[in-house]
């Protein structure tokens, strides 16, 4: 017998190569998952990624919109669309709208202004970054023109009222036909979602996590 085959010579990993290993094989099932978004956009979120692990970008690591669920934002959003989310947090969603469609105009609201957005935003042309607008401001401001919005993502405190009036402040500027979209419909975590849409008597459909309703 080979006596590197005997047990006591069996190289054994340690945690250290145990957990490296698990997360290599975590990263490749989420990089796998972004074969459903366009090109550029799926690179962004690689480069983002990426970027995130280097500068301890746990924020981002944590609450970046699941793939899937771009995806339906993505196709939500006309070409030439100006959107509106409500909720920036760092900015990966805004950005990847901008970067599917050369015309599509995103302005986000957030009430803190966080570092890390910009720091994404160098990931992509000048002439993407031209087309994200952060605002710092609660979502129920409401717009600061009377500019027609196509679609309008809410992904901000998940809270009922806050909801409620995040919705009935962007109403008035509302194209016929617009998308209302709500991140983390029916989570366990967040029922102030579905309560919000309730009050409002809004209909529409689950997609994801996603309640999409349109507006007649």
């Amino acid at each position: 017998m080979n006596p590197w085959q005997a047990a006591p010579f069996r190289r054994i990993l340690g945690d250290a190569e145990r957990e490296c290993i698990r997360h290599r094989l975590s990263e490749l099932r989420w990089a796998a998952r972004l074969l459903v978004l366009p090109p550029g956009v799926a690179r962004f979120q690689l480069r983002a990624r990426r970027l995130a692990w280097r500068s301890q970008d746990y924020l981002s690591l944590m609450s970046a919109t699941r793939p899937g669920d771009l995806r339906t934002l993505l196709t939500l959003a006309p070409p030439a669309a100006r959107v509106v989310e409500l909720g920036t947090a760092t900015g990966w969603t805004a950005i990847s709208l901008a970067l599917a469609s050369p015309q599509r105009r995103v302005i986000t609201y957030d009430i803190a202004a966080r570092p890390e957005a910009e720091r994404y935003l160098e990931l992509v042309d000048p002439s993407v970054r031209r087309r994200v607008e952060i605002v710092t401001a609660p979502g129920a401001a409401g717009p600061r023109d009377d500019q027609p919005v196509d679609m309008l993502y809410i992904d901000s405190s998940h809270e009922r009222e806050q909801t409620v009036a995040e919705v009935l402040a962007w109403r008035p500027v509302l194209r016929r036909g617009a998308s209302v979209v709500f991140d983390d419909y029916r989570h366990p975590s967040y029922p102030g979602v579905s309560e919000a849409i309730a009050e409002l008597g809004l209909s529409g459909d689950q997609r994801g996590t996603l309640f999409v309703h349109r507006v007649p």
